[in-house]
């Protein structure tokens, strides 16, 4: 991990949906090279802030710089260096992964060649080669998702974005992901990683955030945060608890979005 080398930057952003504040004006800086875990409960602002990396919404008020491009000064640049794998993954499900992938790589105006390499790559990686063939919309949840970081990697990007992305998979699948996920930091890539599989995160992360109530609640390592906590020695799970007081809060939260009638 980079040190001096911040990839994503968050300056007081504030997201507002009518007087419900989702988000409370955060900043945060993700460096070069970090495979960075975000995590909160259901409602805290999470989805929010994703929402507002990838570009899918803009904030009421703040700045997210990408390698130095303003997000929404300069859409495309900072766009181009992000791969996005969504929670609920929407792909074009009478595509076959093969014509899936080079539907994408033609968005990116990525190398045919490139495009057939890394495919190979990663449907090989994923055991999922002897099916290149056959209609996505055949496949089940996690090989949906599969396909889904797959096709994020085609165009090189410098950032993963990976929303939930073990979910649904089986434990060997589960682990070729996390191995998937070192192996991009080794190659300098950043990785923003969210997840309720908390030992996961355990597993993996350099630095973790938590958000709660649109806020961020604590930022670290393992163990800044298990002293943020005064709990030395304890999992991500008994920390999150504590800093969350997600017991408590459990019937009193708010959504990240107004139910739109």
């Amino acid at each position: 991990m980079n040190q001096n080398n911040p990839i994503i930057e968050f300056s007081q952003i504030k997201k507002h949906y009518g007087e419900f504040a989702a988000v409370k004006g955060i900043d945060l800086t993700i460096n070069s090279g970090e495979l960075f875990g975000f995590l909160g409960p259901n409602g805290a602002g999470k989805t929010t802030m994703i929402r507002i990396l990838t570009g899918i919404i803009k904030p009421t008020s703040g700045k997210v710089l990408i390698g130095g491009y303003d997000l929404f000064v300069e859409p495309e640049r900072a766009k181009a260096q992000i791969g996005f794998v969504p929670d609920r993954p929407y792909l074009y499900e009478k595509l076959t992964p093969i014509e899936y992938f080079d539907f994408m790589g033609g968005l990116y105006n990525v190398n045919k060649d490139q495009v057939i390499s890394k495919g190979e790559e990663m449907l090989k990686l994923f055991s999922l080669w002897d099916r290149r063939n056959e209609l996505i919309e055949s496949f089940s949840h996690g090989m949906k998702q599969k396909v889904a970081m797959s096709a994020a990697i085609l165009h090189d990007p410098n950032i993963f974005v990976l929303d939930e992305p073990t979910v649904g998979l089986d434990p060997r699948s589960v682990k070729l992901a996390k191995d998937f996920f070192k192996s991009l930091i080794k190659k300098g890539k950043t990785v923003f990683l969210t997840t309720h599989t908390l030992s996961v995160a355990q597993d993996l992360c350099d630095r973790i955030a938590i958000i709660r109530n649109g806020e961020i609640a604590a930022l670290g390592t393992m163990a800044e945060l298990q002293k943020r906590a005064s709990l030395p020695g304890n999992d991500l799970e008994t920390v999150f608890l504590k800093i969350t007081e997600e017991e408590q809060e459990t019937f009193s939260h708010k959504p990240d979005e107004p139910v739109k009638k």
